[in-house]
């Protein structure tokens, strides 16, 4: 079942919401700015970033499964990835504060890996690994869940970058789909080990949902009155009273017990009846 109405908020979740939110949006926007800063010093110092690129099939370029999401080939480059970094970063942070701690570094390192195992042989830079993990967690975290957040964080990631989908697949030359679809691979996995985490808020529930909730307690309350209590212990009935008695005078169950015999006496006399 799919709900989406609201629950009547207190104004500690109003402002535990509120905080998620603007969490989200400064993280995403701080990164971003970050990566437009290592864009600036590229510009300014004309340095090298081959070494920082994710290079398939050969040890040095392993170094940029970590550093690749880092730098981009120009400014248009940052700028497509900066949007779909701060919308999508934030979607994820908000709905799923407790599960982005794993999922980031999961599509990280999976959009990262993947590259340089499937990765033509070539120099991959860019975060565009990163966004399609985010927007396929996003995508699949909200058809298991379900509940309203994560629903709507679903729709409006596939309504801003529902072209994710297509840009997995060989496009463009010079486009690294490979980075794609490794991040992509990334956020589904994130999704399914982080399924526990951050459970849906709570929501409004109806009049006949509290109706038969309460004759569920009053039938299981009618239940327990007319059923007598179990006992805590049941005697085998091949016993008998005889090991009840036996309990009773703290005898152990087929216990021996040996009688005294009388001392004859040397008299002839008989035993009088």
């Amino acid at each position: 079942m799919i709900d989406l109405t609201p629950a009547d908020l207190s104004p500690e979740q109003i402002r535990e919401q509120d905080r998620l939110f603007w969490r989200g949006v400064t993280i995403s926007v701080a990164f971003t700015v970050v990566l437009w800063l290592i864009e600036w010093a590229h510009r300014v110092f004309s340095l090298d970033l081959k070494p920082l690129a994710v290079v398939p099939g050969e040890w040095s370029g392993l170094l940029g499964v970590l550093t690749s999401p880092l730098v981009h080939g120009g400014a248009e480059h940052l700028a497509a990835n900066s949007v779909g970094i701060i919308m999508l970063g934030t979607l994820m942070l908000y709905r799923y504060p407790k599960a982005s701690v794993i999922a980031l570094p999961v599509i990280w390192l999976c959009a990262g890996l993947g590259t340089w195992l499937i990765g033509r042989p070539s120099f991959h830079i860019g975060a565009s690994g990163l966004t399609h993990g985010f927007m396929f967690f996003l995508f699949l975290a909200g058809l298991i869940r379900r509940d309203r957040l994560a629903i709507a964080a679903m729709l409006a990631s596939m309504l801003f970058f529902g072209g994710m989908f297509f840009t997995i697949l060989p496009r463009e030359a010079g486009v690294s789909f490979e980075a794609h679809l490794s991040g992509a691979i990334g956020g589904l996995i994130a999704a399914l080990i982080t399924l526990k985490l951050d459970p849906a808020p709570p929501r409004r529930k109806y009049s006949w949902e509290i109706e038969e909730e309460l004759e569920q307690e009053l039938r299981r309350m009618e239940q327990d009155m007319l059923e007598p209590p179990r006992p805590p212990s049941v005697n085998p009935i091949w016993d008998g009273p005889r090991a009840i008695r036996e309990k009773l005078q703290g005898e152990a169950p087929g216990q021996v017990i040996e009688f005294r015999r009388r001392p004859r006496g040397d008299s002839d006399e008989p035993t009088k009846h």
